[in-house]
């Protein structure tokens, strides 16, 4: 299975970073319920971002309900050396695999080392780099991820540069490769985004910052249309 097969014209991602973790299995059961297939699970090392967050055990605890219910884990890694923790996430249920373009000193053989243990493969970068310098070196990935918060906390607001850093990255990128946009999105952000050229939405507060989990994830879907 691929990005072009999961992907229905535009994809909400829930990120799982901002779920109650004491109820993190009902929650996404809620979510695949209300029509969520696609979920984002965060990694941070605690070095290229500051917290430790979720990583591979928790992806394994999950990825069976997930996969069961035909849905995806799509995983950003925040880390250092992603080399390195691309085997763990395969083995633990990963489906594809997010790297960060300002880590690695050559992006093609990131992605083929990715590639190698079946994962589908994406490149994220921070607001500090050029969507063109990125784009260049990132023809061959199935997403490239444009950070529209500086990576590492949930709850941020929405950068409104990122709406020109979109547009600029979907311009620069071959049209098979989607464009993902990460943090700060809810209700009065996302057309924004949507509009600019990402047709992959990672939206955290905005889904589980809500009592009604199908109610608040269902909206943001209603808002891309």
């Amino acid at each position: 299975m691929s990005w072009h097969e999961w992907v229905r014209n535009a994809e909400v991602e829930p990120s799982l970073y901002a779920a109650d973790l004491a109820r993190l299995g009902e929650q996404i059961d809620v979510l695949l319920r209300g029509g969520c297939r696609i979920f984002h699970f965060d990694v941070g090392d605690g070095h290229f971002v500051e917290p430790i967050t979720i990583g591979p055990v928790v992806l394994e605890s999950i990825a069976p309900l997930v996969h069961e219910a035909g849905g995806v884990l799509d995983c950003h890694l925040m880390v250092d050396n992603p080399l390195r923790h691309f085997p763990q996430i395969a083995r633990a249920g990963g489906d594809s695999a997010t790297f960060h373009y300002e880590v690695v000193d050559d992006v093609p053989t990131t992605i083929d080392a990715a590639r190698e243990h079946g994962l589908q493969v994406g490149v994220a970068f921070n607001p500090e780099s050029e969507p063109e310098d990125v784009a260049a070196v990132a023809p061959d990935a199935d997403l490239v991820l444009c950070m529209s918060i500086h990576p590492g906390y949930s709850g941020q607001k929405f950068m409104p540069d990122a709406v020109d850093r979109i547009r600029r990255l979907r311009a620069a990128l071959p049209e098979h490769v989607f464009v993902q946009v990460d943090g700060g999105i809810d209700h009065e952000t996302i057309g924004a985004a949507h509009g600019a050229g990402a047709t992959l939405i990672v939206a955290g507060s905005a889904v589980f910052g809500s009592d009604d989990l199908t109610r608040s994830y269902r909206g943001l879907v209603q808002a891309l249309a």
